[in-house]
């Protein structure tokens, strides 16, 4: 996990985005790329619309140069190594395009402010892209690569695919826990996944918690505060993301209301 692609792009959640990325880079030892998205308007459906689309993309460069003119010297003086890429477009196709070589990509959980819709976001990228997404919430300020890390484990293939690409993230942790979630459908054991960690280094600790207990996302917000967590590993979007969102999955949950940075696989 060498390759980190953080979202630059003048919004409530650059301040977190950027921090995150800057601790996994360096922690990494990795290489960053800035992703500058100016985000296009909405296709002209008339004639006398594209004066005023003209005008709006020249807008959005005017303010995303800006942008970057202002965070360019900070970049410089993390003293990590980085280059920086523009374009022109939406933000998750535009993410997704440029995602290819990437290990991770750096985005938010849902912001406070109604656009742009990070939740949305997340869920295309993730969905859609293949890569693992470190979404981290609007007020963070940073990543604790080395401090404790809680895996969520319910044996599914999305929590496998969440597992094996954090190893080099938890190889790094001071600590990791493996919450087993059973539904009393668990296939696959947490000890099976505490198993597979050893084999890297990590030796994790496993707990268990009944969903009938309550539900999985209210468990899992329980277990960050108990444990004092820094991050949470978790399989994004176990059904589609349209199920998710008319029934409130358990990402959809999270990707509202996790404290700490998600690191999220499909």
């Amino acid at each position: 996990m060498k390759n980190v692609l953080v979202l630059v792009h003048d919004d409530a959640g650059q301040e977190a985005r950027l921090q995150a990325a800057f601790d996994l880079t360096r922690a990494l030892g990795g290489h960053l790329t800035c992703l500058d998205v100016a985000v296009a308007p909405p296709p002209v459906i008339a004639v006398d619309d594209f004066g005023m689309t003209a005008t709006a993309i020249a807008d959005a460069r005017e303010k995303e140069s800006a942008n970057r003119a202002r965070l360019e010297p900070r970049i410089l003086a993390e003293q990590i190594p980085f280059d920086w890429v523009e374009t022109l477009g939406f933000l998750s196709p535009s993410i997704r395009e440029a995602a290819g070589l990437a290990d991770v990509v750096v985005l938010n959980r849902a912001l406070d402010a109604p656009y742009p819709d990070m939740r949305e976001v997340v869920g295309a990228v993730l969905l859609d892209g293949g890569k693992p997404i470190v979404a981290v919430p609007e007020g963070a300020r940073g990543f604790e690569v080395f401090g404790h890390a809680l895996v969520a484990w319910d044996g599914s293939p999305q929590a496998e695919a969440a597992l094996q690409a954090a190893v080099p993230l938890l190889q790094l942790a001071r600590e990791v826990t493996i919450l087993e979630v059973d539904d009393g459908s668990i296939k696959l054991p947490a000890t099976n996944a505490a198993t597979y960690l050893s084999r890297h280094g990590v030796e994790p600790a496993v707990r268990r918690e009944a969903s009938m207990i309550d539900l999985p996302s209210t468990l899992l917000l329980d277990a960050i505060e108990n444990l004092a967590a820094n991050y949470l590993v978790m399989g994004g979007f176990g059904h589609s993301r349209f199920v998710e969102a008319a029934f409130g999955g358990v990402t959809r949950r999270m990707l509202g209301e996790c404290p700490v940075p998600l690191f999220l696989a499909h």
